[in-house]
């Protein structure tokens, strides 16, 4: 993946910083017209160099991924200073990075989302390297909250924030909001638990299930966290559910690594905390979308991670899956998806930082702001109107061919992993932006793994298929809580 950034504030320096916040206002004015000027001259710079691309001979690539002129990168650098990055005599736990200089972990932690104001969320207990993974940090009820947002009958709801490992295996957090019906469970066998990876497309650390289900709803909050209504479906037949912040605490949006983490060690400090209704109890997962990345990873991850939760997996549904990262750099790039898509650059950055001394200096103004490294979904496809290719925020003139967009597309495949449950993988027909082709492939990976796995095709776009398969996929998922094995959709030879 290329090396830019959607957004960001500068970090929050400590003493000794207020002079370089200050320059940093006065240089931000004076450079607002510059940059956007840049922008637009260096955008039609590009297209007008694609064009021969176009109808010249033939590309493996599609155009919008052919390389910049190469004296690009070195032009903008040229024309744009960089940000005024604020030097930190120590650096934040959540941007230490032990393999990086100081001034790279400094450009890191400006990256990071703001602090969302709750300590439950921000803050990072000093002896992370000492807890395991999954061990309770700390709880709380947020029933009353949770319940009315809901508009569900919620017999409880806790929050927890357990100890976990972010991307590069390193002590991290994670957060999760676990709920129980009103109503003891009457089936057979103990409470069945589903897993609503929710779709968080977002970078602000107030962009969370865990945020909204704790603080209320804001002009910010998702809708897809209350609909279509997977939890309070799952309520109404019994089930336990949690809802995994799978982002991570550094909003790490489209991190598969840290997602399955998250997941997995939520599952783990629920069990640890309500071990009646948590601890025994089959386990299904359903996400969709940026909920799909987590689901997919954990599905994958669960076997190597968390083997002791292996056989309480029964199913998991993978709906509008971003499955393959090269193709979604040709289906988003420099069209109306390229904010969503950047957005996905600097959450992986935030989680890999090598990814970061690809971002030229246009890249890392505008990483730092704060308005765009904070955004939520209900804003973040704004950006998509500027059409700015990401080639126009590199270091590197061919960036998607660049050794470390090699190494990221390589990390998040995951190729030959096999999920270690049956698998529902479902997709819009008409998808444009995240092309069914890369759901397809992934159900015939798993087929040829074999791994029990389901594909259906829905008629519809992105946005439209999440409610048109949601009959279906919550039959899925109920079938297989119920115990009951799924039929394989796999294409098998003949024994």
């Amino acid at each position: 993946m290329p090396g830019m950034g959607a957004g960001g504030r500068f970090g929050y320096a400590d003493a000794g910083t207020g002079a370089g916040v200050a320059a940093s206002v006065t240089a931000s004015s004076r450079c607002r017209v510059a940059v956007l000027s840049v922008i637009l001259a260096a955008t039609l710079t590009l297209g007008l160099a694609l064009i021969p691309a176009v109808g010249g001979a033939a590309h493996a690539d599609p155009p919008n991924l052919a390389p910049a002129p190469a004296h690009l990168p070195a032009d903008l650098d040229a024309m744009i200073p960089p940000p005024p990055i604020p030097h930190l005599r120590s650096i934040p736990a959540r941007s230490v990075t032990p393999d990086a200089d100081h001034e790279l972990q400094e450009f890191r932690e400006a990256v990071m989302p703001s602090p969302s104001g709750d300590a439950f969320f921000d803050d990072w207990p000093a002896d992370l390297a000492d807890r395991l993974p999954g061990e309770i940090l700390a709880n709380r009820d947020v029933t009353r909250v949770a319940s009315v947002l809901l508009k569900a009958r919620v017999g409880s709801a806790r929050q927890i924030k357990v100890a976990s490992r972010d991307a590069r295996g390193l002590p991290s957090f994670a957060t999760a909001t676990i709920l129980v019906p009103p109503t003891a469970w009457s089936g057979p066998g103990a409470r069945p638990i589903l897993v609503n990876n929710l779709p968080i497309v977002a970078l602000g650390a107030r962009c969370t299930a865990g945020w909204m289900l704790s603080h209320g709803e804001t002009p910010d909050t998702n809708s897809t966290d209350i609909r279509p209504p997977v939890t309070q479906d799952a309520l109404a037949r019994g089930y336990a559910v949690i809802i995994p912040d799978h982002t991570g605490p550094r909003m790490a949006y489209a991190e598969p690594y840290v997602a399955a983490h998250a997941v997995l060690d939520s599952i783990r400090g629920a069990a640890g905390i309500d071990t009646d209704d948590f601890a025994r109890g089959p386990v299904a997962m359903i996400g969709y979308s940026g909920g799909a990345i987590a689901t997919n990873a954990t599905a994958k991850l669960v076997t190597s991670y968390a083997p002791e939760l292996v056989p309480r997996f029964v199913g998991a549904a993978i709906g509008g899956v971003p499955a393959d990262y090269r193709v979604l750099a040709s289906s988003m790039n420099a069209n109306l998806g390229t904010g969503v898509f950047h957005a996905a650059i600097l959450g992986i950055a935030r989680e890999r930082p090598e990814v970061l001394p690809m971002a030229n200096n246009l890249a890392r103004w505008l990483s730092i702001n704060s308005v765009l490294k904070n955004l939520c979904t209900s804003t973040m496809g704004y950006f998509g109107l500027t059409f700015v290719p990401t080639q126009v925020l590199s270091t590197s003139p061919d960036p998607f061919h660049s050794p470390v967009a090699e190494r990221i597309y390589t990390i998040t495949d995951m190729a030959g992993d096999a999920a270690a449950m049956p698998v529902y993988v479902y997709h819009g027909a008409q998808e444009w932006w995240i092309p069914a082709s890369q759901a397809r492939s992934l159900f015939d990976e798993q087929c040829r793994l074999g791994v029990n796995a389901t594909y259906r095709d829905y008629p519809g776009e992105h946005m439209t298929t999440v409610f048109v398969a949601f009959e279906d996929t919550m039959h899925w998922l109920e079938a297989r809580l119920a115990g009951r094995p799924p039929t394989d959709g796999c294409p098998r030879a003949p024994r």
